[in-house]
């Protein structure tokens, strides 16, 4: 049985730590975890759960309506607490979230003056 899929056939997130590849079932988009919280995170683009990277991905769905924000190529995106950080490799239509939430383009921070 091939990581991330369950005996019914049916898409299940394995757990993800930094490093983890990960890719969209229904877009292009492809991330680097940055940081993982630890457990079961079930990340999804456009909606829909994402594969590890490793995966063959027969059929592309497309992303829901609520998802299709997309994503920028070298942006990170986190979850409110900044406990999750994923890194664009490659863009695509989705959005990125957890469950229902949508994950937000993190802010770069200010570099200190050279007075």
């Amino acid at each position: 049985m091939a990581a991330g899929r369950s005996r019914k056939g049916k898409v299940e997130m394995p757990e993800i730590k930094a490093g983890s590849r990960l890719k969209s079932t229904v877009c292009n988009t492809e991330v680097i975890v940055v940081k993982a919280p630890g457990g079961d995170v079930p990340v999804t683009c456009g909606g829909v759960l994402m594969a590890l990277a490793s995966e063959e991905i027969a059929e592309k769905g497309t992303p829901s309506a609520a998802a299709a924000g997309g994503t920028a190529l070298g942006k990170r995106y986190v979850n409110d607490d900044e406990t999750l950080e994923l890194l664009c490799t490659k863009p695509g239509d989705g959005s990125l979230g957890v469950d229902a939430t949508l994950l937000s383009l993190k802010e770069a921070k200010p570099l200190p003056a050279s007075d």
